[in-house]
């Protein structure tokens, strides 16, 4: 179920007019498992009063079962159709954040629904900050190899071309959440209400 935002006060100008120049569109956050999406995903969408939806949770949800057990019960081809389908629904219920798995992307259906029916946001985060976020953490079933490290280094060198076709790409770093969402509200603002670059300025800046 989505979460619905219930910030108090009132938004800002800029985030008015994000939401003004959105309209139908979603707001989908794609990029490296550890990127940030459901932090940032859910912080993005109390500024701009959307509801958030965490696609992971709700793949789970429509399942009836984990994610880790989807993959050890059906494999992983089965559990992509699935998030394809469940991507899909989400796209199709009305404006919202949505946060996507890491590999939801890749699948060209899903980019050109995406694409068609949201402003995306590439999440980029180095290796070792990925791997920080994630080394402690069981649930992440691509991960469940002999040496980690290596596999997130393959999936960032197989993924971020791919990951590059979104609209707008913000780093994820270690700096305060705030920091980040501030900036995919200048980017947005930029990319929706602006003639100006595809970035909003210092967007892909790596420094705090």
């Amino acid at each position: 179920m989505p979460e619905t935002a219930t910030p108090s006060g009132a938004g800002t100008s800029q985030e008015a007019d994000i939401m003004s120049a959105l309209g139908t569109r979603s707001i989908v956050l794609v990029g490296m498992m550890g990127a940030g999406k459901s932090t940032i995903g859910r912080r993005l969408s109390a500024r701009l009063r959307l509801p958030f939806l965490d696609a992971d949770t709700e793949i789970e949800a429509a399942a009836g079962m984990s994610i880790p057990d989807i993959f050890e019960t059906h494999g992983e081809p089965h559990f992509r159709d699935g998030e394809a389908r469940v991507i899909a629904r989400l796209l199709d219920s009305g404006p919202a954040v949505i946060a996507t798995g890491g590999g939801a992307f890749m699948r060209e259906e899903t980019r050109n629904r995406i694409r068609d029916k949201a402003v995306s946001i590439w999440l980029k985060a180095d290796a070792d900050i990925i791997m920080k976020r994630v080394k402690r953490r069981a649930d992440r079933p691509l991960l469940q190899t002999a040496d980690p490290a290596a596999t997130v280094g393959r999936l960032i060198e197989e993924r971020e071309p791919v990951y590059r076709h979104a609209d707008l790409t913000i780093w994820s770093r270690d700096v305060p959440h705030e920091k980040i969402v501030d900036e995919c509200l200048d980017a947005l603002h930029v990319w929706l209400c602006g003639d100006g670059p595809r970035q909003a300025p210092n967007a892909l800046s790596a420094t705090s």
